[in-house]
């Protein structure tokens, strides 16, 4: 990145952000911190109003905007792909917001860099794999945004919830930290029910309430969430041996195991630990992998997947 292009990035910075910090600034743009503070200055002797102090950081004078600034064709396609993404992996509210942020940006582009992005459209597919369509329940109208606006104006939420794979109906109050997205969208907060962190799947809320009542604003995040629940998991671990063939599937789902390290052995196989939150939801998913995997140990985890082998025999491969 030339000194051009960097300057201008700290002004997209600046405008973007509350504070920047030059650490920050200097590490992102892969040069020293005396180089930042020189770019600053520079900015300052170009009549933008920049706001510093000692220890915290950089910040533009209120009141103060930058002019528009144009989006290279590398990241309206970014967009392009996100709003791809929205329309498939969020609800149909989102979607229609997202969609119109798109429209405002196709509006600012260039003409040829428009035509660049109506020709790439239809060539960005997300599958829809219906996974938000695996439960009885429709999920709740406008559901991301009721949860990003409570999370962002820490309130609580009542959600109606279909609990497991039987949907037993139980009523939460929850104070959410985050969402995510694995294998479908989550929600973690605290659970005022079970006074601790619980997680939620998305597609199993059937409604939401956001209350007007705030709850005071919590130094958990995910991260620690997740954290947290790794400290949970057993301290026994579990080592499997893959052949090469299964791998490709094994790296989809190992995670959600406890998949803590691996390691390749002289034949090409793979090793990896687990330390799962249940041994028997671990040897569920081994069986997808009969005669691909062993169990080096331990010698519980092998029992257990004898007797789900039985139970599969005795259920779909006794003759009648």
């Amino acid at each position: 990145m030339n000194r051009f292009d960097r300057i201008t990035a700290i002004l997209i910075q600046l405008q973007a952000r509350r504070v920047v910090k030059g650490p920050e600034l200097a590490q992102r743009y892969a040069v020293s911190l005396r180089t930042i503070y020189r770019d600053l200055r520079t900015l300052e002797e170009a009549g933008v109003p920049l706001c510093g102090e000692a220890g915290v950081g950089y910040s533009l004078a209120e009141g103060y905007r930058l002019p528009p600034v144009m989006f290279s064709r590398e990241e309206a396609t970014a967009l392009l792909t996100a709003e791809k993404l929205a329309s498939q992996l969020t609800d149909a509210h989102t979607a229609h917001i997202s969609g119109a942020a798109m429209d405002k940006l196709r509006a600012v582009l260039r003409r040829t860099d428009r035509d660049y992005l109506e020709e790439l459209s239809p060539r960005i597919t997300i599958l829809n794999t219906g996974r938000h369509h695996t439960t009885p329940h429709p999920p709740a109208a406008n559901l991301h945004q009721r949860l990003l606006t409570a999370i962002a104006e820490t309130r609580v939420v009542s959600i109606d919830y279909r609990a497991g794979y039987q949907g037993t109906p139980t009523q939460r109050e929850l104070e959410p930290i985050g969402v995510y997205f694995g294998f479908y969208w989550h929600v973690v907060g605290f659970c005022r029910l079970r006074q601790e962190f619980r997680d939620f799947r998305l597609d199993r809320i059937v409604d939401l309430h956001l209350r007007d009542e705030q709850f005071a604003p919590r130094p958990d995040t995910l991260q620690s969430y997740w954290a947290q629940q790794d400290r949970r998991r057993p301290t026994l671990p579990a080592v499997v041996r893959f052949v090469p063939a299964a791998l490709s599937r094994v790296h989809e789902t190992k995670y959600h195991f406890g998949a803590a390290r691996e390691l390749t052995t002289t034949t090409g196989e793979v090793e990896i630990t687990f330390l799962p939150a249940c041994f028997n939801s671990l040897a569920r998913w081994l069986l997808l992998f009969a005669g691909q995997a062993t169990v080096v140990s331990p010698p519980e985890l092998r029992q257990q997947l004898r007797e789900l082998a039985r139970e599969a025999y005795v259920c779909f491969g006794a003759a009648d």
